[in-house]
């Protein structure tokens, strides 16, 4: 049952890696900071890159879809992440894992029992309540649209998870060398994101931000390779189930959670304290119900 351990590792990485975030948007453009970071993550791993492995056209194409939807949760989330307090955007984060177990219930076939129903009924619960608390700092769900930038990135991010399994299990690609392809390709993603986006407002004369250097963009790369890593191997291994590493991963907001409070000193923290137990409750529940 190491898988169990290597999720649990990973999901507290994940939360260094959103504190991380939040502190390297304080200087930096959303756009900037992802392309500096995944930079850095592909180079930590170029070894990986110019080593032998019999990987094909099939394999990379994979790769690059999923690549895609990295990028696409990654931009969204991240710009969710710069405009919303970072205990809003780690609760809305942690619900992933139920929209994962509901993308398995509907694309293949699998049947929950009533404890897994309950965890569903329980997340979407806590959901509803964090809509409701984040009124207090103007914040409103249905007509916010950082939250709906959030609601996207979770989007992708489900689709991506569900990629996941597919490409470790079925097509047999070690952790790394899928870490170290998907950090490629979504550079190359990002760097072109940039560069167009560069081009239209200097077309514009819009005025552009220039890139700052932060030690926090270093420890983004650290954090999120490292908890890639894990995330991977905990995939790769035979009695791994998919709906439980997401869930345990995501557990990761009790870090973000914390790092809002104690780092941002964000607010409403009662209230949110309330919903993040309840949402760890759904959790719990998901978690008897797939053993």
């Amino acid at each position: 049952m190491i898988w169990l351990w290597t999720s649990v590792a990973s999901a507290l990485l994940l939360g260094c890696y959103d504190i991380a975030k939040k502190q390297a948007l304080k200087r930096n453009g959303v756009l900037e900071v992802l392309l500096v970071a995944t930079a850095l993550s592909t180079l930590f791993l170029v070894p990986v890159l110019v080593g032998p492995h019999p990987a094909t056209l099939q394999m990379h194409f994979w790769l690059f879809l999923k690549s895609l939807l990295v990028a696409g949760s990654w931009i969204f989330g991240i710009l969710g992440l710069k405009h919303l307090p970072l205990t809003t955007v780690g609760i809305i984060k942690a619900t992933r894992p139920v929209f994962v177990l509901l993308g398995c219930l509907l694309l293949f076939g699998e049947v929950l029992n009533g404890i897994q129903w309950a965890g569903i009924v329980v997340a979407i619960l806590a959901l509803t309540l964090l809509g409701l608390s984040s009124r207090s700092e103007g914040i409103y769900f249905r007509r916010n649209r950082w939250v709906w930038c959030m609601g996207l990135s979770v989007l992708f991010g489900v689709i991506s998870a569900l990629f996941d399994k597919q490409i470790v299990s079925n097509l047999k690609l070690p952790p790394v060398f899928t870490l170290a392809w998907c950090d490629l390709y979504v550079t190359i993603i990002l760097t072109i994101c940039l560069v167009v986006i560069r081009c239209v407002r200097r077309k514009r004369q819009a005025p552009l931000q220039p890139l700052r250097w932060d030690w926090s963009l270093l420890l983004i790369a650290v954090f999120i390779t490292i908890s890639d890593i894990l995330y991977f191997y905990s995939l790769s291994c035979d009695a791994s189930l998919l709906a439980v590493v997401s869930m345990l991963r995501r557990s990761s907001v009790v870090v973000t959670f914390l790092g809002g409070a104690i780092l941002f000193k964000e607010k409403n923290l009662r209230a949110k304290g309330w919903v993040l137990l309840l949402l760890l409750a759904g959790m719990v529940l998901l978690f008897l119900g797939s053993r």
